[in-house]
């Protein structure tokens, strides 16, 4: 892995990402050295390291994940397996590490908003499913991909498909392997919203910007919460819900939230 640093306003050199961190906003781009933004084993590490690295930062209150040059990414870089039984090692390698830093980013105690701008096929295609939100322009599109070289879906696909769209749907989707425009994402639920390309980079940075002001670790709970409700009954989670916002007391935005609600302000988050 690399070993690069960075501040919270400073920028991180990697071989295969572009990141930067301003006002709070870490913008972590997609920049492989592979075609079409393809994952390759050097990006699998770097992610792992930058994306561990922004979730551990309180000073990053906001993780914005897209991709470059009009491609967000097409999947594995397959010109590096042979095509039979021995790349059984290298693909559980990347793989692993691939879902190293989906695991990051889904625990993450702050909002992710992934900016699909272009085609997001294979991994792409779950890189582009692990924001809290997603940003789509509309001359993007998704693909689940895996299933024309004879692959199943990995990068968290599998549990994100039909928790979003439903199981019928999600089976639909993986088994026609039809590629998704921005609209119909959007009405599926895959995604949140599709701006005009032209705007694309304004709308990613909007969102990241507003979601950076808020109370961060309130969200961050809450981001939880909403996850793990799925493993509990009601009761379980209700209880879980008393103890969450009774901790949420201790942090300095919920007083800063309570007096600008009696103030009659806006309040001003610090991310505290």
């Amino acid at each position: 892995m690399s070993d690069t640093d960075y501040g919270s306003d400073g920028d991180a050199d990697y071989e295969n990402l572009a990141l930067s961190v301003e006002g709070g906003v870490a913008h972590l781009t997609l920049d492989s050295t592979s075609n079409f933004n393809s994952l390759n084993p050097t990006m699998a590490d770097e992610l792992v390291d930058a994306t561990t690295r922004l979730a551990d930062d309180d000073a990053v209150r906001c993780i914005t994940l897209r991709g470059t040059d009009g491609v967000f990414c097409a999947g594995a870089d397959l010109a590096q397996f042979d095509g039979d039984e021995t790349d059984a090692p290298e693909l559980r390698s990347l793989a692993s590490t691939l879902h190293d830093s989906m695991l990051a980013l889904h625990q993450a105690p702050k909002p992710v908003v992934t900016g699909v701008n272009g085609v997001a096929a294979g991994a792409g295609f779950s890189m582009a499913l692990s924001g809290d939100a997603v940003v789509m322009a509309d001359d993007a599109r998704l693909e689940f991909a895996y299933g024309r070289v004879g692959l199943t879906g990995d990068g968290g696909s599998t549990f994100w498909l039909p928790r979003l769209v439903g199981l019928r749907r999600a089976k639909e989707l993986v088994l026609m392997d039809e590629p998704v425009d921005a609209d119909y994402a959007v009405s599926l639920g895959l995604v949140t919203e599709s701006v005009p390309s032209d705007e694309f980079d304004e709308r990613l940075e909007s969102m990241a910007e507003r979601l950076a002001d808020g109370p961060t670790k309130a969200f961050g709970a809450t981001k939880r919460l909403l996850d793990e409700s799925f493993g509990r009954e009601f009761a379980g989670q209700l209880a879980e819900e008393a103890d969450t916002i009774a901790n949420a007391t201790r942090t300095e935005d919920y007083q800063r939230g309570h007096a600008a609600f009696f103030g009659k302000e806006d309040p001003e988050f610090v991310g505290r």
